[in-house]
């Protein structure tokens, strides 16, 4: 199956990071890279500018999306690679979530700035409000500056509280699958000698029989600070190559979109992040 890998850019050098991360992470995939600049001004309505100027920017955006295109299939020359570009007048997430059902894509992968600060985080106004919105595709969130690194182990977060269907795991399983990843299940203990419930174990027996064919394994990390810190020390500790969760009502992953909540949480993960949404 060919896939369809969305690159959202703003033209920077972040971005241009992120696509060449997602050229390597696809060297032996056949892919279609389709590259979207949203053409919006903050606080600014298309209204409030004549046609000869908005004919300006859409010309002049245009103009750097085929340079963009020519300068990946030069730097690229894979013959598994085919790119095309998207100019939308639309929002961000709008012109993503439009771009999506359009194409059929089946990841969009875009950069993020670093952290601000030691306990600081910041994906970024553009990726929070992406990660928040699309709910019609996975995203995977490439930090700063981060090279690429054959993703050997993949760390999937979770509480075992809710049951996960074969679908909302398959962006996990096919990323898996494109290198033998090793998949690092990860629960942390919110008691000392905690048990797990009978929904917990179920779920539980239920996502190993869907991870049968792959290599997986699991680890009970003992609660010794916040969930998103423990995070990122096993991120650190076991080497980690790509941090996956699944975004769904009151998870985690929730509680990290919310902007008052990421300035104080010190979550900021130094790896790729693949964003499942329910």
């Amino acid at each position: 199956m060919k896939r369809k890998i969305l690159l959202p850019t703003d033209f920077s050098d972040n971005a241009w990071n992120a696509t060449v991360y997602a050229l390597k992470l696809y060297a032996d995939e056949e892919c279609t890279f389709y590259f979207l600049n949203s053409l919006t001004i903050i606080g600014a309505p298309f209204e409030d500018f004549s046609d000869k100027l908005l004919k300006t920017m859409e010309e002049n955006a245009m103009k750097e999306l085929l340079a963009l295109k020519d300068l990946a299939e030069t730097s690229d020359a894979n013959a598994n690679h085919d790119f095309d570009v998207i100019l939308s007048k639309d929002d961000l997430s709008r012109a993503i979530k439009n771009a999506v059902k359009k194409h059929k894509i089946h990841l969009v992968i875009m950069g993020t700035k670093g952290a601000t600060g030691s306990k600081k985080f910041f994906f970024g106004s553009n990726t929070v409000r992406v990660i928040k919105n699309i709910t019609n595709c996975p995203v995977l969130v490439v930090p700063e500056e981060y090279d690429f690194i054959v993703p050997t182990q993949i760390a999937f977060p979770t509480d075992y509280n809710r049951f996960y269907s074969i679908e909302e795991l398959r962006p996990l399983m096919q990323l898996a699958d494109m290198y033998d990843s090793k998949i690092r299940i990860v629960y942390i203990n919110v008691k000392e000698d905690e048990e797990l419930s009978d929904t917990q174990e179920y779920n539980l027996t239920v996502l190993k029989s869907y991870l049968n064919k792959f290599d997986f394994s699991l680890h009970w990390m003992p609660k010794y600070a916040k969930k998103e810190m423990e995070i990122n020390d096993f991120i650190e500790e076991l080497g980690i190559d790509i941090l996956a969760m699944v975004k769904y009502k009151h998870s985690l992953m929730e509680k990290i979109t919310k902007e008052p909540v990421i300035k104080k949480i010190g979550f900021n993960p130094k790896v790729p992040f693949l964003v499942i949404p329910e």
